[in-house]
């Protein structure tokens, strides 16, 4: 193993225990903390992308994650925390997290709401031990924020995700091999 080779492992293992380590600002005060937050999330979505209020009513659920912080230098993952609304009620709380590998430098924060459009999705993504998102989600608004598409609404995917309020310097916030896990804040 070489010297460079042995540094951006250190330094990709550093990045990740540190973003391991980052409660995104939410822990600590439990679920009305969480709550607050996704109230605040949903407000600014609604704000920004009125059509989002349409896929809203047609959803079954909706997991919302107000905060999701990703590093990479090397390696790198991503955290954060959120809460699962069935009509206006939280009914669980989850964490977010991903790893990877490649050529990768920078850091972004973002939001985004995963839209479960059908009875079996949502009852997929609650019954299961570890989400893992897959290629079958269908994006609604791209990395450079361009509205909701109006054939989104009449889609027939199973879960619809908005991704938005990316700050930082990696852009183009992915969800794919995101792992969610059922959490008590």
């Amino acid at each position: 193993m070489s010297n460079y080779t042995r540094r951006s492992f250190a330094l990709g293992a550093l990045a990740t225990t540190t973003l391991g380590a980052c409660s995104n600002g939410i822990g600590g005060s439990g679920p009305a903390t969480i709550d607050a937050r996704v109230d605040s999330t949903l407000n600014a979505m609604y704000s920004q992308y009125p059509g989002t209020r349409e896929l809203a009513s047609r959803a079954t659920g909706m997991l919302v994650m107000p905060l999701i912080t990703e590093v990479g230098l090397g390696l790198g993952g991503s955290f954060g925390r959120g809460a699962l609304r069935i009509g206006n009620s939280t009914v669980d709380y989850y964490s977010s997290a991903s790893g990877s590998a490649g050529l990768q430098i920078g850091a972004q924060q973002y939001s985004h709401v995963l839209f479960f459009m059908t009875q079996e999705a949502l009852m997929d993504f609650r019954q299961s031990p570890g989400w893992a998102a897959g290629a079958d989600i269908e994006y609604a608004i791209s990395a450079q924020s361009e509205m909701l598409r109006a054939e989104t609404t009449t889609s027939l995917s199973p879960v619809i995700a908005v991704v938005f309020a990316q700050t930082g310097l990696r852009l183009g916030a992915t969800l794919e091999g995101t792992k969610y896990t059922r959490i008590i804040p």
